[in-house]
Order: structure tokens, then sequence, then C-alpha cells
């Protein structure tokens, strides 16, 4: 994620008149024109939008996160933190009662463990199809059954590739609650002796 405030090189509580200020300063350097990067000056003109936006600002400030700044990881990142969230809010049990965040932790491992072994499983498939491509005869001319199973580990491979980048962006929410911790109330019991 870039950090508009850094781009720019102004504090949090800059207003309008420093934001416009700051980015034409630095548009001289890195425009184009001027010999500039384009990347880099996209990344600028992008957070001097975000910084003028008041609404867009807001919402970068009170979440950190913007989807015209944020990394295409982030974003999926975001999208699988946000169904953990639905399930916190539609969670009947009283606040303070469970640690939603360590809930959250646990559903992020579970389907990283689910879809690696998932992975597993097709790269046993993918080696069965392989062994009996190695078996088969082939027919003269045409071979329908070896193209028909090349075909099948072409879909795997697909497969496999789809897991590993699901993989790599349950990574990325579960990196994104790094720092989190949720305070559980401590219930006393008190026993028939007391």
């Amino acid at each position: 994620m870039i950090d508009p405030y850094e781009m720019l090189g102004v504090s949090r509580e800059a207003d309008g008149v420093a934001i416009k200020s700051a980015y034409r300063k630095r548009a001289k350097t890195v425009h184009p024109d001027a010999g500039g990067d384009v990347d880099a000056f996209g990344k600028l003109t992008a957070s001097y939008e975000l910084l003028s936006d008041p609404v867009r600002r807001k919402v970068y400030d009170d979440t950190g996160y913007d989807p015209e700044l944020a990394d295409t990881k982030d974003l999926q990142g975001l999208m699988i933190l946000e169904t953990l969230v639905n399930e916190i809010i539609l969670d009947e049990r009283e606040p303070g009662s469970f640690d939603p965040v360590a809930a959250m932790r646990r559903k992020l491992t579970d389907k990283i463990v689910n879809a690696r072994f998932h992975i597993l499983e097709m790269e046993r498939h993918r080696a069965r199809i392989r062994n009996h491509i190695d078996r088969i005869g082939r027919k003269p001319n045409t071979d329908v059954l070896g193209r028909m199973l090349k075909s099948r580990c072409v879909a795997i491979d697909d497969a496999i590739g789809k897991a590993e980048t699901e993989i790599g962006n349950i990574e990325q929410a579960y990196g994104m609650l790094d720092g989190y911790s949720y305070e559980v109330e401590v219930i006393e019991i008190k026993t028939a002796a007391e």
C-alpha cells in the first residue's frame, strides 16, 4: 500500500494548499517529460487525488486503505477479511465472551491447510494421469486419448496455480491481522463451597 502522505512528503494534518504545493514540487522531478518515471508519476498523481478528495481521504485515514493505491494482493486480502468480519457481526455471542481476532486467524489457517491438501490431491491425480500417458499405446496418425489426458494435466496445472494464488491471498489477509488483539472478559466461576 502506498502511503500518500509519504509519497507527497506532507504531514497527516496538511491542508489542501500544502498538499497541492507538495504535489507540484514533486511533479516537477518525477514527471516523465522531465525525465521521471511514468509509474512514479502515476503513484504521485494518485496520492494527490486521494488527499484532495475529502471523502476518500477520510476513508484512507480511518482504514489505511484506498482501492486505487492498494496492491492487488492487499485488495484480495481485504475481500477475504470482509467475509470473516461479516461472520463476526452475525455471531450472536456477547462481545467480550470470545476472541473474534483469534477466530479469524484459525479460519484463515484452516483455509490454508485445506488449500494445501487440495493441491496435494491434484498433484497425485496429475501424476496418475502422466503415468497413464506413459503406458498407453498410441494409435497411429491420431492420439485422441493422449491429447485428452494431456489436456487434463493442463487443467490440473491451472487449478494448482489458482490454489497457490488463493493461499497467497489468504496469507496476505492473515498478515493484515498482525498487531491486533482482543480483550476477552474473564468470568469468575463460583463453586458451591463459596
